[in-house]
């Protein structure tokens, strides 16, 4: 298993939470190398095309507080301490998966750091009340033809 440092600055797009974008530093990203399973037919065997991508949310300098602390709520389960990782072998090539890795890792953070959507609680429409007080004389009407005639 090899293991070296990223070249190049992870780029995350701006969004919500994130205004201006993030750029996380790539001697943050820390990335592992093993032969993967799956596709590569022979060379599968001899070539390290499986790429683990490690990222640690608490001493990061790419997050302010809120944003590290939303990160590390909404990745709860998929993080170990406060490392996250990312496994990429779904390609032949590592690069390929380098850059699968990364665009997950992207994805995960823009989401993560994202403030949580409320909902606005809102009246039922005019419609929507008619059709629910059909329904239910609908069901009334079906009961009461169920029952057995009185002695009328």
């Amino acid at each position: 298993m090899r293991h070296t440092d990223s070249v190049n600055d992870l780029q995350i797009r701006p969004g919500p939470g994130a205004p201006r974008g993030l750029t996380v530093p790539a001697r943050e990203l820390i990335e592992h190398f093993s032969r993967a399973s799956g596709p590569g037919g022979q060379g599968v065997n001899t070539t390290d095309s499986r790429v683990q991508l490690s990222f640690d949310l608490g001493t990061t300098t790419a997050l302010d507080d809120v944003q590290r602390h939303r990160a590390l709520e909404r990745l709860a389960s998929r993080i170990s301490g406060t490392v996250l990782i990312i496994d990429a072998a779904e390609y032949r090539s590592q690069r390929r998966n380098r850059s699968a890795a990364r665009e997950r890792l992207a994805a995960l953070i823009r989401d993560a750091v994202a403030p949580a959507q409320t909902r606005r609680s809102t009246r039922p429409t005019h419609g929507s009340r008619r059709r629910r007080l059909e329904g239910k004389r609908r069901r009334a009407e079906i009961k009461r033809n169920r029952k057995r005639p009185g002695p009328e």
